[in-house]
């Protein structure tokens, strides 16, 4: 009974803890447990000067001057826009892309399958170049010493296309500088978030030429709209290699150059993440290239892959291949476009159980067809999966509840006598082959599940935006009338009055705080995660009321005979 009481006191003081930590950063105070990547401002140097100096052997990417950046812009940002630069605006059945003819980069990306949130019914805005946020993907041309066409160098768009009529939408940018004609093309395709990006280069000059191309995210340091101050994930950039595999690094640890990450590679790929999206930049694999995170402005940084393209001759071109991914953490969608893509939907340590409750989920909702009633389909799984360590947790506890007035007996007999009682105790617990730990040990195991299920729940975009029945129209944000939570806690209330009363007052009342806690803290998390909780509630009492009922039927049987 020590250790019973020793594990419910570790349980109650961490939900406890748990509590009090979600509570500070809901009030924007620090995390208990460190604080998580708040906006770049507050902890981005001012000067530029702190930002790391590129690799010395590599021609560094030019940067719009501060002073240019247009009134009311986030500090650092690039957000000027020159007279003579035009916006073209092309359109898919899933994307609607803004480009700019400073440098044909894309400043703005419109997700159309993805609405904005639950009560705004626009489309998700990833990249933007705007006051609240500075977000885009950028290539150009680099050489020692030489003018090459960059990212604010002014283009040409050569595609009269703006809307997909076919599979596919082709629309090329044109522009020439420092000797070298630089056609870039970005092909759409239907149904994807895959941007195929060619770079055809041609030297127009007399001198033979040794140019770089480069791909580059741009993006501030301050966090997604609509992220919840009760609950962190990641903001950030990650880049994977074959070597080092999925790295993530925070913005705080660039802006510091503690940057940890693979500088040259021949493949993998460099990206920025957020809740549920992501944007990347694939070059071709099998081809060197050098990877730089950086600091370009205060609260602005750089992800950005810089590759060589050889020297080419007078009159001689070179081509140069990438892929960029804008829109969803689609797990299968990104795995065919590079190795370790789909990495970026991060499940933490837990990953080798989580990826298979995942693919099980997936496998399910086709078949079920609503993300809600697939969550309650997998709860019912994993109850069947862990049914043998459950009824033996359940008949442990029912066993308990049986001796529960000659363990009373015993307290009243050696008062406060510990070791007695003690003795006692577990010499009653020999004769009726009772499992003091039986309660608690089957709960310990599955505690990593309900961990892993939980990342995925949290994670996984698919949730988001999907409705379940009645006022449930979105699983990946809270219950807007905190039904679901308040089921809890009266799962969690009957939970607790089906199991045996703690002889111990305090752990007693202890026992009864525990629903109060933990549907606290569930009113702020995701309507998914929830439901999951309440059905499996409803599943365990059922269980745990069926077998209890039948261990109670056995005892009056030798009864009735005697």
């Amino acid at each position: 009974m020590d250790i019973r009481r020793t594990v419910l006191w570790m349980i109650f003081s961490f939900s406890l803890l748990l509590l009090w930590n979600n509570w500070q950063i809901h009030n924007g105070k620090p995390s208990l447990f460190g604080a998580p990547p708040a906006s770049a401002e507050q902890k981005v140097p001012a000067n530029p000067a702190t930002a790391p100096a590129a690799d010395a052997s590599t021609p560094s990417v030019p940067s719009a001057p501060a002073a240019a950046a247009a009134p009311g812009s986030v500090p650092g940002s690039v957000a000027v826009v020159p007279a003579q630069a035009q916006e073209v605006v092309v359109t898919t059945d899933v994307l609607r892309l803004t480009f700019s003819t400073t440098g044909a980069q894309l400043v703005r990306a419109e997700l159309l399958k993805y609405p904005a949130s639950a009560d705004n019914d626009k489309p998700m805005v990833l990249l933007d170049r705007a006051p609240d946020l500075t977000y885009t993907a950028q290539t150009g041309l680099i050489g020692s010493g030489q003018s090459f066409p960059t990212h604010l160098t002014p283009f040409a768009v050569t595609t009269p296309e703006r809307e997909l009529a076919g599979d596919k939408l082709v629309v090329r940018f044109e522009a020439e500088s420092g000797g070298l004609r630089v056609l870039k093309t970005y092909t759409l395709d239907r149904g994807s978030y895959d941007v195929h990006v060619r770079h055809d280069v041609t030297n127009v000059s007399n001198a033979v030429q040794s140019p770089s191309v480069y791909m580059q995210l741009e993006r501030d340091g301050n966090d997604p709209a609509g992220t919840s101050s009760f609950y962190h994930t990641f903001t950030g950039v990650a880049v994977y290699s074959e070597q080092d595999k999925f790295q993530k690094i925070t913005f705080g640890d660039i802006a510091k150059n503690k940057a940890n990450y693979i500088k040259q590679a021949d493949n993998g790929w460099i990206g920025i993440v957020q809740h549920y999206f992501a944007t990347a930049w694939v070059p071709q694999q099998g081809k060197p290239r050098t990877n730089e995170l950086l600091q370009v402005q205060p609260n602005l940084f750089a992800a950005r892959s810089i590759e060589a393209l050889g020297q080419v001759a007078p009159g001689a071109s070179v081509s140069s291949e990438a892929q960029l991914w804008v829109g969803p953490q689609d797990q299968k969608a990104m795995s065919a476009v590079a190795p370790g893509l789909e990495l970026v939907v991060d499940y933490g340590w837990l990953t080798i159980i989580a990826k298979p409750l995942f693919t099980l989920m997936t496998w399910l909702h086709s078949l079920l067809g609503n993300w809600g009633w697939t969550i309650v389909a997998l709860t019912v799984i994993i109850k069947a999966v862990f049914y043998p360590l459950a009824s033996a947790s359940y008949r442990s506890m029912a066993r308990m509840k049986q001796v529960a007035p000659r363990m009373q007996a015993l307290k009243e007999k050696f008062g406060d006598d510990r070791q007695k009682l003690n003795q006692a105790m577990m010499e009653m617990y020999r004769t009726e082959k009772i499992n003091p730990l039986g309660g608690c040990l089957p709960m310990v195991v599955q505690i990593p599940v309900f961990i892993a299920l939980y990342w995925v729940l949290l994670a996984s975009v698919e949730m988001r935006g999907a409705p379940w029945i009645l006022w449930i129209h979105d699983l990946s944000v809270r219950d807007p009338y905190f039904i679901l939570p308040a089921v809890m806690m009266g799962t969690m209330f009957l939970q607790i009055r089906l199991n045996p009363t703690p002889p111990d007052p305090v752990q007693a009342k202890v026992m009864m705080v525990m629903p109060l806690v933990f549907g606290g803290m569930m009113f702020f998390f995701p309507a998914g995660l929830v439901l999951y909780w309440c059905v499996n509630n409803t599943l365990s009492i059922l269980q745990q009321w069926s077998i209890t009922r039948s261990i109670a039927r056995r005892a009056q049987v030798p009864a009735k005979r005697s």
